[in-house]
């Protein structure tokens, strides 16, 4: 009887969910078609497929199209970035979920936390000339909002390029083999795609305020959690 109302995962993000025990029914919506449970104004999203939706307030809910399916035990879901979801327990349920996000739609993340600025700043546009530190306060609201600002996401992006070239200079000073040739190619198209990510982001803020965002890269580099994610990616590209 419990339920999940309907909603996209986090930071745009992978998920699957695999059952333990128990039934799940998922609805899924096509990214295609995720205007269509929008108000008029696309600021609010159905909450519950199932109640009575205003069709003067949720003018094209009626024309979306769900994808439905039953999850038995032992089967796991993929739910892939930006797929609308709403899932309800059939009877008494056990699951594990993980939710993530890689090379591959790390991109799909900045949009997500671009547009949450935006929205952000034009809340209180209408302060900004009294404001001592306009950007400041729209960094802290886009944090409340939407569980991190551009310095976070910068520092995330930041570790996680110094952990990919982490690997390849040990790789390189081990010596390459054909398991490590693989790593390589991940690890080559993970600098890749940050580097389009780095460029989006110095495109969208201007240079002069990525100016502010910094690592210290000895204090990285010592750190205990920067050692953990580095040998986390060997365990994991060694199995894949």
């Amino acid at each position: 009887g419990t339920w999940t109302p309907l909603h996209a995962d986090v930071f745009r993000s992978y998920s699957w969910s695999a059952n333990i025990c128990g039934r799940k029914q998922w609805f899924f919506l096509s990214p295609s078609q995720n205007h269509l449970v929008f108000d008029r104004y696309m600021r609010s999203s159905v909450y519950d497929i199932f109640e009575d939706v205003c069709s003067s307030e949720y003018p094209g809910f009626d024309k979306a199209s769900w994808w439905e399916c039953i999850q038995e035990p032992n089967e796991v879901i993929f739910v892939p970035s930006g797929w609308y979801h709403q899932v309800h327990n059939l009877e008494d349920t056990i699951s594990i979920n993980h939710n993530w996000f890689n090379s591959y739609n790390i991109s799909s993340t900045w949009d997500l936390l671009l547009s949450e600025y935006n929205e952000a700043k034009r809340y209180i546009e209408d302060i900004k000339d009294d404001c001592d530190d306009f950007e400041r306060l729209c960094q802290r609201n886009l944090a409340a909002n939407a569980g991190m600002n551009f310095r976070d996401f910068f520092v995330l992006v930041s570790r996680f390029t110094l952990a990919n070239f982490t690997l390849l200079y040990h790789l390189r000073s081990d010596g390459f083999e054909d398991t490590d040739s693989r790593i390589v190619r991940l690890l080559l198209f993970n600098l890749e795609s940050l580097r389009s990510i780095g460029s989006k982001i110095i495109s969208s803020t201007g240079p002069e305020n990525c100016r502010n965002f910094f690592i210290d890269l000895r204090e990285t580099l010592q750190d205990r959690l920067f050692m953990e994610l580095c040998l986390a990616l060997v365990r994991t590209y060694r199995s894949i």
